[in-house]
């Protein structure tokens, strides 16, 4: 069985909202960053993956794991 793929948070520029996205495939869109990265977190947390959080140009803004942990200490939070 394949692993699945991070979950991401990002903005559609054409819409002017907010999708949630994993694996190529679109699973929400919503009207504020906050509420994608809710739901996002949800997928992430039941997949054990990575949570992807984009800023509105694109730039990775935050990234949480929810997979296995490294022994390593998570510095950014």
């Amino acid at each position: 069985m394949t692993r699945p793929s991070d979950v991401h948070v990002l903005t559609d520029a054409g819409r002017l909202l907010w999708k949630v996205m994993q694996g190529g495939r679109t699973l929400s869109w919503h009207l504020t960053q906050w509420a994608a990265v809710r739901l996002a977190k949800r997928v992430a947390q039941r997949d054990r993956v990575d949570l992807v959080t984009h800023a509105v140009d694109g730039r990775i803004r935050s990234k949480d794991s929810y997979g296995d942990e490294s022994p390593r200490k998570d510095t950014e939070h």
